[in-house]
């Protein structure tokens, strides 16, 4: 009889990567938006517009340059981001551009600065460096961990960032709004970028307090109240919101600032308290500044009655823009009804401020209609649902909280900006991301995106196989 003995190594299962599944989403997202340039040039002139190959080659250009970068160096991230942003980048591009054919908006601008030039290029230039910036955050940010390193550097950047508007010589005023600063001959908007910022100092500063405020709590009328000295966190953030808002009349920065706060303060403490002192707190600050500053009092008249106010508001002055712009966008989703008139059909290019950035979703609900909104807001609810559930697949407690704030802020704009085009609330000066133009935002997007990816990658990577162990032997007798 003679004995052979054989060991045997139980292997890390090995998870699919999906990058097929990613590139086979990434051709539709290409081909989607090229047959959308093709609808709107054949709906203005009837025929097929000059710039439709090279559209559609450079749109598929950036695409194929982030795919291969994401299977080289996030192999196992979630496939449904990047298709996402890649379709809604193309999608606001073509929007943008069917906005530039507008002969309104080419007198309009003819007549106030003398000469016309298309915001679609600029749009796709744009676009290229926020690809250049997703690209550089997967080659540079190897393991999003090292960012909790920099949660008070975080802190003190996103300060600076936020207080740049109102740096005499460097920000500039827009309708009241002091929310842009001026480097040479390019705008940017600092608070795109704060949120990322504030995002990666709230993860790393709530990690480590959120036993503290989490379990030190004194319980009043059912809720659970933390102490006071825990309070110090909320309250400054509460303030700096409200000096923002005073200060530079940025309310759609105010509210997301303060509201990933509560968000991620809620995520990390599972205190419902939070979440009641927070509104209370925004209500209270909304109520305070509403009625003192005259920038938001006048988005408020607009947002109640727009029609009314159009006629009692003085000529020329903020509160006639603001309801004029509101009673053109109300009108404009109001002609599209269900189905929409068609893309290049509709009259949204009436809206003859910011119809291309601020306002730009009103002629996605003019033309596209209620359906076309439904879609777009679904593209939209898929992005943060994918950063929710990497979020909840991260292994590390700041992977968690850094992609559930990420995916909060990020539902926040689109609630802000969609909720005041519609109505809903009254408007702020944030854009809609991907879809409207400016640099600004589609640059800090990509960004977003692109951390989003790094952690998903991190979190599906199938963990390394276990070393050889003396009870994974198997012996087996043979007998002769």
């Amino acid at each position: 009889m003679s004995v052979v003995t054989n060991t045997t190594t139980i292997g890390a299962i090995e998870a699919p990567s999906r990058r097929n599944t990613e590139l086979a989403l990434l051709a539709f997202a290409v081909v989607i938006p090229v047959f959308a340039y093709l609808n709107v040039g054949l709906a203005i002139d009837g025929k097929v517009p000059a710039g439709m190959a090279g559209y559609g080659l450079g749109l598929a250009l950036l695409a194929t340059v982030a795919h291969l970068v994401v299977r080289k160096w996030a192999p196992y991230a979630d496939p449904l981001l990047l298709p996402l942003a890649t379709l809604l980048n193309g999608l606001g591009l073509v929007l943008i551009w069917r906005l530039d054919q507008s002969p309104r908006l080419i007198a309009l601008a003819k007549r106030q600065y003398g000469a016309f030039s298309e915001s679609a290029p600029n749009q796709m230039m744009y676009s290229a460096i926020g690809v250049a910036m997703f690209v550089g955050v997967l080659l540079v940010l190897k393991d999003h961990r090292v960012l909790q390193r920099y949660t008070y550097i975080s802190m003190v950047a996103a300060l600076v960032l936020l207080l740049l508007p109102l740096v005499p010589g460097l920000g500039t005023d827009s309708f009241g709004a002091k929310i842009w600063i001026r480097i040479g001959g390019f705008s940017i908007q600092p608070g795109e970028f704060a949120k990322l910022v504030l995002a990666v100092f709230f993860s790393g500063y709530l990690m480590v307090k959120r036993d503290a405020l989490a379990l030190a709590s004194r319980r009043f009328m059912g809720l659970y109240l933390p102490r006071g000295r825990d309070l110090g966190p909320i309250i400054t953030i509460w303030a700096v919101s409200l000096l923002i808002l005073v200060f530079e009349n940025d309310l759609g920065t105010s509210l997301l600032f303060f509201g990933m706060f509560v968000i991620m303060l809620y995520v990390a403490t599972e205190r419902t308290s939070w979440i009641v002192m927070g509104l209370l707190m925004a209500v209270a600050g909304a109520v305070v500044v509403g009625s003192t500053a005259s920038h938001v009092q006048s988005r408020v008249a607009a947002w109640l009655d727009p029609f009314e106010c159009l006629k009692t508001a003085p000529p020329n002055s903020n509160m006639a823009y603001a309801c004029d712009q509101m009673t053109q966008v109300l009108m404009s989703f109001g002609s599209g009804g269900i189905l929409g008139t068609g893309l290049g059909q509709g009259n949204s290019d009436l809206i003859q401020f910011a119809a291309n950035s601020d306002f730009i979703f009103a002629t996605v609900g003019e033309e596209l209609g209620l359906t076309g909104v439904m879609v777009f807001l679904l593209l939209y609810g898929l992005i943060i649902e994918r950063g929710i559930r990497t979020s909840l697949a991260a292994r590390d407690p700041f992977g968690k909280l850094l992609a559930m704030g990420l995916s909060g802020a990020f539902a926040l704009q689109i609630f802000v900006v969609a909720g005041g085009v519609m109505g809903l609330i009254p408007l702020t000066g944030m854009t809609m991301p991907f879809l409207a133009y400016g640099g600004s935002s589609v640059i800090a997007n990509w960004a977003l995106i692109g951390i989003l990816i790094r952690i998903s990658d991190t979190a599906r990577r199938p963990a390394p196989a276990p070393a050889p162990s003396p009870d994974a032997e198997m012996t087996q007798v043979v007998r002769p």
